[in-house]
């Protein structure tokens, strides 16, 4: 699991608005393991001296050493409160938030740029884009005319609730909205953390294998919606879509499934006539 792979050690997240390009340092993730394995992951706020931060972790050390501690269960849960804060947030304004979640490289930000620019004269839909770096895909999208902030995770494999609600204050999305939310792409730590979105979708190309539902179970099976896309290019790969669709219901046998091609067109109307029935 991430939050013991060092992923996020000593690495800062920054949040920009593109539109204005005002760039504000969210946190800095520290994490310290101690001599029987513990990990203790906290932040420090930055504007705090140097000095004090150092003080800080040797106090933490001293008074968490020989401690058994879940880091697991203590982020998680965490994260799960700011998560149900965020629920709250999206409830209270009719605002459908989504968590688009695929391998990079899956066609992500096609999908969301084709299915703004179709629905944005029926729906408002604003964006908060998750890379580890760039602005490169928050520039895309802006292109399209909607809001949207890029989080930048540095080292960081996944989006976290917090993150969201930095993301959500910046943005000031309106009622009656969508917010799509990208995520970091990586099926296996975006599994694990709640943002407080309706649903998870999962996106899938036909470059990818047809196996990828039973090897990342986890994601599918938290996933509402699995979406395969890039099917014009199926006469050009080798991929078995039955197989695929067997090995997705499998593994979740309520999951929504659409095939289709940011390209063509093809099958982006089931697509949007979800989005429209949530």
């Amino acid at each position: 699991m991430c939050v013991t792979c060092g992923c996020s050690d000593g690495n800062d997240v920054t949040l920009t608005n593109v539109a204005t390009g005002k760039l504000n340092e969210i946190n800095g993730h520290h994490t310290h393991t101690l001599e029987d394995g513990t990990v203790i992951s906290h932040s420090h706020d930055h504007n705090h001296k140097h000095d004090h931060i150092h003080n800080h972790s040797s106090e933490i050390h001293a008074k968490m050493h020989g401690t058994t501690i879940s880091l697991e269960e203590k982020i998680l849960q965490k994260n799960d409160l700011m998560a149900a804060q965020n629920r709250g947030y999206f409830k209270g304004r009719n605002i459908l938030a989504l968590n688009l979640v695929s391998s990079p490289g899956s066609g992500k930000t096609t999908l969301l740029t084709r299915t703004i620019n179709d629905l944005k004269n029926k729906i408002k839909i604003n964006v908060i884009e998750g890379d580890q770096e760039t602005v490169n895909d928050a520039e895309r999208i802006r292109e399209t005319g909607c809001k949207v902030v890029q989080i930048n995770t540095g080292t960081g494999c996944h989006l976290e609730a917090s993150m969201i609600e930095k993301g959500y204050t910046e943005l000031n999305p309106e009622p009656n909205s969508i917010l799509m939310i990208e995520n970091v792409g990586n099926l296996v730590c975006p599994a694990l953390f709640d943002l407080g979105e309706a649903a998870k979708v999962a996106i899938l190309s036909v470059t990818e294998g047809e196996d990828k539902p039973i090897k990342y179970p986890h994601m599918f099976r938290e996933s509402k919606v699995m979406i395969l896309t890039k099917i014009d290019l199926l006469p050009y790969v080798q991929f078995d879509v039955q197989k695929c669709l067997e090995y997705a219901q499998q593994v979740n046998p309520s999951l929504a499934i659409f095939k289709v091609s940011s390209v063509t067109g093809e099958g982006l109307s089931s697509w949007y006539e979800w989005l429209k029935n949530q």
